[in-house]
């Protein structure tokens, strides 16, 4: 997670408690945290006021479930599928932040499977491997055991 003052990693993350069981949450980098915590310096309204910041999403709400972004940092769970669109904003620098992309790509196995042309060709080679053994044609079936034994090991 990067900090909301500058692109460093935030490393403290802050609750300020407001009235009426409400709170705000900050995610500073260690330096930005002392300005924002300093009593001497200027008051954490006016210097870490969210127009200061980015936008605070801890007010929005989804239309279909109804759970508050805050909702979702507390507890890590989104309310229902409309909760990427509606807070997409906010998740895509979480995402990044958290898996280094948004785009999930999957995994390749170690071992390759046969890919679709070469099965087809397989399929193929052994029909035709089969009918030179019965037209007892030896020499073009060892050519096309060697070429089966090739596709295999790919």
């Amino acid at each position: 997670m990067k900090c909301q003052r500058c692109t460093k990693p935030a490393t403290l993350h802050i609750t300020d408690v407001l009235p009426q069981d409400q709170y705000e949450e900050f995610h500073f980098c260690e330096e930005c945290a002392k300005k924002y915590l300093d009593p001497n310096g200027p008051s954490k309204k006016s210097a870490g006021s969210m127009a200061d910041m980015s936008e605070d999403p801890s007010g929005k709400q989804c239309g279909e479930c109804g759970i508050k972004f805050v909702e979702f940092r507390n507890s890590g769970r989104l309310g229902c599928a409309h909760d990427y669109d509606h807070f997409g904003a906010e998740l895509v620098p979480l995402l990044e932040s958290i898996h280094g992309d948004t785009r999930h790509n999957g995994k390749k196995p170690r071992r390759g499977a046969v890919r679709p042309p070469e099965q087809t060709e397989l399929v193929q080679l052994r029909r035709k491997l089969q009918e030179a053994v019965s037209d007892e044609a030896y020499e073009a079936a060892a050519k096309l055991r060697d070429r089966i034994r090739q596709l295999e090991e790919l």
